[in-house]
């Protein structure tokens, strides 16, 4: 079994956007819930308490003015960022949280703390890009985790996986000017943000983009995203592997219209987990974005971090 963390933040319970939000604070309760009465799980875990990324941190993926006006809003009791993106007092400390909790795993994962680890963080990440939020987002958590690992680690090869039911445009926009980081983004296609055509490489190549109608068997999106991240990988062997981890791609989501069930998240997680096992050492990054029906979110969680750790799936 891989020493396994599952990193989270107080603050980020501060992010207040209303319970009438999708993104609610109710998300990160009910998974705290789930894997507090899965025993097995919560005895084999490391409970880590995340820092705060700092202004200089932010900055590796966003404008520093972006940066600084997240904060004076926050600091004037909040506001919306973008027509989906509501900022309370609290959420600069909930996003500062959010993206820390990533840099933290990061480091664990190199220095051996924690080979693998799961952030339940928010609010999510995906979709911010360098001067601006979107879709929920207001930091760019895993892109910033990938850059991080890059100068700070010096990696030579990072690799950002992305299932949620909506494309990572953010982070796509944020890594795709470095051939050093590769994303794999499998994501509903029509579908929010528009972004994420099958044409769509990025400058250099490293972008690989498999959009797929709602509503088709599970296995069909499985066999898409194994057979993608194997093409992805071909001539690419990763030191490092971070997953955006939407749980919105289950079957119910209150936004999405993809099909997975519980033993698909299982089996998306071990075969990930199994190519890092490969040619990383097993280090893998995980980390919240999307997931909108509570219950099944956090269910779908404890399936993800059993699977990380290396532990049968329950039941």
């Amino acid at each position: 079994m891989h020493r396994t963390a599952f990193i989270s933040h107080s603050d980020c319970g501060r992010h207040d956007t209303g319970w009438g939000h999708p993104e609610h604070v109710g998300r990160l309760v009910e998974i705290m819930r789930a894997v507090r009465n899965d025993f097995d799980l919560f005895q084999q875990l490391e409970h880590v308490e995340g820092r705060h990324a700092t202004v200089d941190e932010l900055s590796l993926v966003h404008d520093r003015s972006y940066v600084e006006s997240v904060r004076a809003l926050c600091a004037a009791g909040g506001g919306r960022l973008d027509i989906d993106t509501v900022a309370s007092e609290g959420s600069w400390d909930a996003a500062t949280a959010a993206a820390g909790c990533v840099l933290d795993a990061v480091d664990m994962a190199m220095d051996g703390r924690a080979t693998r680890s799961f952030s339940g963080i928010r609010p999510p990440g995906h979709h911010a890009v360098r001067d601006r939020a979107m879709g929920f987002c207001i930091f760019g958590t895993v892109a910033l985790g990938a850059h991080y690992a890059r100068k700070v680690h010096r990696l030579e090869r990072v690799l950002i996986v992305d299932w949620d039911v909506h494309h990572g445009n953010g982070t796509q926009a944020l890594v795709q000017d470095d051939p050093a980081i590769r994303f794999l983004s499998m994501h509903q296609w029509p579908f929010y943000p528009g972004t994420g055509a099958a044409s769509d490489h990025g400058p250099h190549g490293t972008v690989l983009n498999a959009p797929m109608a709602g509503g088709l068997d599970p296995m069909q999106y499985v066999e898409t995203f194994e057979r993608s991240f194997d093409n992805l990988t071909d001539d690419f062997q990763p030191e490092l592997v971070l997953i955006s981890a939407g749980f919105d791609c289950l079957a119910g989501d209150a936004i999405g219209g993809f099909t997975l069930e519980m033993e698909h998240i299982d089996r998306l997680t071990r075969f990930v987990t199994s190519r890092a096992d490969a040619v990383c050492g097993g280090r893998v990054v995980s980390a919240l974005e999307g997931g909108y029906t509570p219950l099944r979110l956090a269910e779908a969680v404890v399936v993800h971090m059993r699977a990380l750790a290396g532990l049968p799936p329950a039941g």
